[in-house]
Formats: structure tokens, sequence, C-alpha cells
């Protein structure tokens, strides 16, 4: 009913070092995930999901693929206002520096939202992985007359440190906020949650980087060049100034923002009942239509396996593991507990006949791959042993790094034949 007062805006968040080598090459909203997705596709998908058609993404690093992905992807009638558009940082009269921040972000592309009519501002995290309907949570925020409203999710005391924490009343209004706070001053950070949290021991309100503003007030906060970001100064400083409210969500909600994160929420996708329901007919997920042939799988023993579409699969065994699309695996090869992004074409047969380094795409004959991640357009030779665990340091080289016992493969990297980690 309100979705056409909302202009959405994504935040496609800074360098994305903590996400590093898979934003090498590529922003982080731009990071492939579940085989056939980009990360930045689960917002605008919640977006589109919601009746909200009118988005902006703005990013700063390598936006090239980004930017190709949603030209390429996100295709609405001539006659409608929707639209999602990139917004990289720009040089403008008023601006000549990156983005310092969320809020400073924001702030150096109003002059873009402010081309469009619309009441209510809702502000999103380009990495996160989660289903919402929107316009529940823009309902309350216009039934309560908040000025802010913080999308929460309750946390157990754990995972408080990690997030900023909020306090509210009986109303859900906020009252206090903390950042990131140490677990002796969590006993006094305790939030009214429904009854299904409580017996899951999640006593805590974490902010998950949704937000929504009222129109006016956004502008107004944003005359303000000395801050820069809307976790650590905008809404703790608007906390007592104007009614802030909190939208308490209780459905899967994870940040994945770092290489840990990742890759347990792509192989959380292998499992009987997946948290992020991937086959919800009324949340669907939507990305790029490719025209790609089904999958060939021969002789391969598979356990927990997500399989895109055009891959060529002869291996023995596959287990609690996300094949990619145009993914190649070759016989006798063993792959446990690894996130394969497949390839972003086919080889020609010229190509194969011309290529001097001869070794195909994907992962070659009598392989074992464990407790990895394999990037787009690897080339992975004949017997090679890749087993990641936490018996192995971290450790960065041209072709691989390994991030708490997780050993990712490079995008376009190249794995000579008997090669053994």
């Amino acid at each position: 009913m309100f979705t056409q007062s909302v202009l959405a805006i994504i935040l496609g968040g800074g360098q994305g070092s903590r996400l590093f080598p898979l934003t090498e090459k590529r922003s982080k909203p731009a990071v492939p995930i579940a085989g056939k997705y980009r990360l930045v596709d689960i917002p605008i998908s919640n977006c589109i999901n919601s009746d909200i058609k009118r988005m902006y993404v703005l990013t700063q690093f390598n936006s090239a693929s980004l930017n190709r992905h949603i030209k390429n992807t996100y295709h609405f009638s001539f006659f409608s206002k929707a639209f999602v558009d990139v917004l990289a940082a720009e040089l403008t009269m008023t601006s000549g520096d990156w983005f310092q921040g969320t809020a400073d972000a924001v702030r150096q592309s109003m002059h873009h939202f402010l081309q469009h009519e619309f009441d209510y501002a809702l502000i999103l995290s380009g990495d996160q992985l989660y289903q919402m309907d929107f316009n529940i949570m823009i309902n309350k925020h216009i039934e309560s007359k908040a000025d802010i409203t913080i999308g929460t999710i309750p946390v157990h005391a754990n995972d408080a440190p990690a997030f900023g924490i909020l306090k509210n009343d009986n109303e859900d209004n906020i009252t206090s906020f903390i950042e990131k706070p140490s677990s002796d001053l969590l006993p006094d950070w305790q939030s009214e949650v429904s009854d299904e949290m409580k017996q899951e021991g999640r006593l805590y309100l974490a902010s998950m980087g949704i937000y929504i503003f009222n129109r006016d007030l956004l502008i107004d906060l944003m005359n303000d060049p000395e801050t820069m970001d809307f976790g650590k100064e905008i809404l703790p400083q608007s906390i007592g100034k104007h009614k802030v409210l909190s939208y308490q969500f209780e459905g899967y909600w994870t940040d994945i923002g770092n290489i840990d994160s990742f890759f347990e929420a792509n192989l959380g996708l292998t499992d009987a009942i997946p948290k992020f329901n991937l086959y919800d007919t009324q949340r669907v997920i939507h990305t790029r239509a490719r025209v790609l042939p089904t999958s060939k799988i021969s002789g391969t023993q598979m356990d927990k396996a997500v399989i895109a579409e055009g891959c060529i699969i002869h291996a023995t065994e596959i287990r609690r593991s996300v094949i990619g699309i145009r993914s190649r695996i070759g016989k006798e090869s063993t792959v446990i507990n690894t996130y394969m992004m497949g390839c972003d074409y086919y080889e020609t047969l010229e190509e194969i006949e011309n290529n001097k380094i001869k070794i195909l795409m994907g992962v070659g004959e009598r392989c074992h791959i464990k407790n990895a991640i394999i990037d787009k357009n690897c080339r992975i030779g004949d017997d090679v042993t890749i087993d990641g665990g936490p018996h192995l340091e971290d450790l960065e080289t041209d072709s691989y790094v390994i991030k708490d016992g997780i050993v990712v493969i490079k995008k376009g990297a190249v794995i000579p034949s008997g090669f053994k980690l």
C-alpha cells in the first residue's frame, strides 16, 4: 500500500577486505552466492517481492561487474517508473572524495535521490542473507508515527559483542544503544523478546543494518558533514532526539561479511531443510536469466549437493557442496565441503587446443578438494589435493588464500597438476 512512496538505498559496502580475495576483482555486492546468484540479488529481490521497485545501489570499488550484472538482470516495463541503478563514488562540485562511511555514501548521493518523489527511505545492506517482507516494517513505521525504524534481530549473548545492541521500551521505542558491548556489560542490555526467542536464549536486540528514515529527517541529518556512519553516529545520536522504533525480525538472517560466514551460508544451502529457502515461491530470489543446458552427471555419488545449470560432472563423490554454473569436474575426483562458483563461459574446442596452459577450466581428474571456495574461471589440474581445515595457517599466495582453515582459490587462478595442500 505504501511502497510507491518508498525509495530503497542499498549500501554496497567498502573495499570488502574481510571477504578478500573474493573482492579482489569485484565489489562486495557482486560476489557470487549459491551457485548462480550475486549478493546484491538478495536485497533487490526482497524489495521486488515487497513491491518496492525504485532502488539505488551505492558502491565505489570494482563496480564494473556489478554494473554489468544489474544491467543484464533487472529490466522493467518501458512504461514503469521502476529501476535499479548503481551509483559509484563520483567527483562533484560539492564532494571530491571516496565514501567515508555509510552515512557519507548516502550524503554524497542525495542529489540523485531527491530527483524522485518519496516519503520514506529504506536503507539496506548489500551483504546479508535473509528474506523479509518490508511492507510489514513500513506499516509499523507509519502506524507508530516513527521518525526512524531500525530492523532488529534477537541474538545470543555470545553473538552480541559483534553487533550494535539496542534496548527498547514496551512500545518498541529504542531507548539506548551500545556498539559492540563487552561480555561483562551484557546483563544490563537484555530486551523484551518473544517467548520463542527467550526459549532459544536470544535475549539481545542487534541492529540488522536495515533502516527506514522519513524523507525530511534524512535530508536534515545529511546536512551535517561530520557524521560519516549510520551505526556509529547517526542512529546513536538520534535516540532521545527523535522517535526511533525497533522492528523485531525473527526469521533467518546472517551477515556474510567475512570468509567464514560466507562459506557457512553457502554450505548451509545443502541442508535437508535450509534456513534460507531458495524454493519459496512467494519470496523468489531473482537473478540474471541464462540460457544454459541442463547439468550432466555421470557415475557420481552425491549427498547434500546443490548443482547449478550447465555443469558437466564425472566426479566419484560430491558431498555437502554447492557447484555453480558451467562447472566441470573430472573423473575419480572427490569434492567435500566446498563452494565451487563455476565459470562465466564455456571454452570452445579451438580455445582448448590453443591453450598453452593445457589445463581446462574446472577441476581435473583424481582430485581431492575439501573445505574450499573455488572462485570463477579457475583451472585445477589433475591429481590435485586441497585439504582445508584448522591444521592450516593463514596464508596468501598469488593463486590462493587460506583464512580460518578455508582455502580460497582466487578468480581465474591456475593450480598445476600434482599440487598438494
